[in-house]
């Protein structure tokens, strides 16, 4: 199984830069970028709650599942 983390895709669609969503989100850049890259073990569903209300989405919009066998 594997989570794809389409944050990137979502601040494309919003004309976004990790920047600002790190401003108004609350988060650090660095944290964001371990996010945005894939790289993170675990959200936490307030710092996923306050990401989808900047950028005005669903969770689902940001993370999806794949099955490894597709």
């Amino acid at each position: 199984m594997a989570i794809i983390v389409n944050l990137d895709v979502m601040l494309a669609k919003r004309k976004m830069r990790l920047t600002e969503l790190s401003e108004k989100v609350g988060v650090t850049m660095a944290n964001l970028s371990i996010l945005k890259t894939g790289k993170a073990r675990a959200v936490r569903f307030s710092t996923l709650d306050a990401i989808c209300k900047v950028l005005n989405c669903q969770p689902g919009d940001i993370l999806e599942y794949r099955d490894e066998e597709e």
